[in-house]
Formats: structure tokens, sequence, C-alpha cells
């Protein structure tokens, strides 16, 4: 099996007034002649550490079980970067998302052999990279077709995002929760139920009329279980 190559690349972000680190994947198979779908990961190293994704495609491309996708790894400074970006009350979170739009896309546009089309681009997350990655996605509809959410942080702000969207039809939604995340120990070390606005979450997706595909898994709010969803989660939104 052929692997594909990581470029570990620095980016200068005009919304955010700081440099990013960016992780990028390039399948194996990478030709300027061929178009590829893209798919960026908030919490992006550990997509790439913990998650085992580029791996993944490469096995999922090889066996074409996956469409040729460029994975990109956006990923966080530490735990207060991380909250300040990827939650809707963050200071930097409207930054963020127009750092992902207007910035990143663009950027991957020009330099890399992309459809640049919105179905043929998606955001995923974990946790709080989930709402992050669920927030682009109905802020910027027509940029980002896909949202994969691992366990999604989800407020009051975050249905109420949701409530308001406007263009649901055009947005592929792919939302997994535990079911025991009842007891979640967040990183400012809150206790806090995911399980429950996870569900309501999914109610108002159905009665918005999102396509979205939803799970209950047997287990908790880790790795250990996100990270053998993944295979599933790429063949069902680039399958």
């Amino acid at each position: 099996m052929d692997k594909g190559t990581v470029n570990d690349l620095k980016f200068y972000s005009e919304a955010l007034q700081e440099e990013l680190q960016l992780l990028v994947y390039i399948p194996a198979n990478y030709s300027p002649l061929y178009k590829y779908n893209l798919l960026i990961a908030t919490d992006g190293k550990d997509y790439f550490q913990l998650g085992g994704i580029t791996r993944l495609a490469d096995e999922l491309i090889d066996n074409y079980e996956m469409e040729n996708t460029i994975i990109v790894g956006v990923p966080y400074k530490n735990v207060e970067d991380r909250r300040k970006k990827y939650i809707p009350s963050g200071a930097q979170h409207e930054a963020f998302l127009r750092f992902l739009a207007h910035e990143l896309v663009p950027y991957l546009d020009e330099n890399y052999a992309t459809f640049q089309l919105g179905q043929t681009r998606g955001m995923i997350g974990d946790s709080m990279a989930a709402t992050a990655a669920l927030m682009a996605a109905l802020k910027y509809p027509n940029v980002f077709g896909k949202a994969i959410l691992q366990s999604p942080y989800v407020d009051e702000l975050v249905l109420e995002a949701v409530a308001n969207a406007a263009n649901n039809s055009t947005i592929s939604i792919y939302h997994i929760i535990g079911r025991e995340e009842t007891e979640v120990v967040t990183t400012n070390k809150e206790i806090k139920d995911f399980l429950t606005p996870n569900r309501a979450l999914h109610q108002l997706f159905i009665e918005k009329s999102f396509n979205t595909f939803y799970e209950e898994f047997d287990g908790n709010h880790t790795w250990k279980y996100w990270k053998p969803d993944l295979r599933r989660a790429l063949i069902e939104n680039f399958g």
C-alpha cells in the first residue's frame, strides 16, 4: 500500500492575527490532473496522531472505498486556545470560522487540485472541535457541505445556531454520541452531560430537515471510540 505524505506548514491568518500550524495530508496518488475532495480537521494533531486518520485514508483510497481526499489538520496551541476558537462563546470563535472559510479554503484551492465545490468539502471534529466543525458549516454552507461530529459539545448557542440555520438542505451531517457521555470532565474541570444536549441537537436536525446520520454508541468521551468510528465516517462522507 502506497503511503501519502504529510506536509507540516506555517500559515499566517489575518482574521486571527497569528501564525497557525497546518498538517496537510496528500494521498499517494496525488496528481494535478485529478480533482480532490477536502476534509479539514479541527483538533488536527489529535486526528493525525490519536485518530490515525492518514493511515486509514491511505488504506481506504487504496481499496477504492474512499474518493481521493486531501485532509488538513488544524492543531490547537493549548486548552485555552481551543476554547477561545472552537465554541460559540469563545472570544476568537467568529474570527476562527472566518479563517477557515475565507483564508484556509482559498489557500488550499489555489495550491492543490481540489473540486472547489461545497459538497466536496467537509469539516470534522471531536468534542469542542466538532462544535467548530458544525458552526463552520452552518455559517458557510456554500463552503462546507459536510460536517462530521464526534461527540460535539452542545450548548444553547449551538442549538440556537441550528434552529436559525437557513440552508439546511445543502449540509450533510454525520453525528455520533456515546450513551456513557453523561458525566464528561471538560478541559476546565467541569462535569457535563453531553448525551442529553446531543439528543436535543439530533431532534433539531430532524425538525429542520438536515440530511443527517445519527448513532449512539456504547462508550464514553474518548478516542477509544472515536478512532474506530472514523472508518465509517470517512466512507459515509467520501465513499
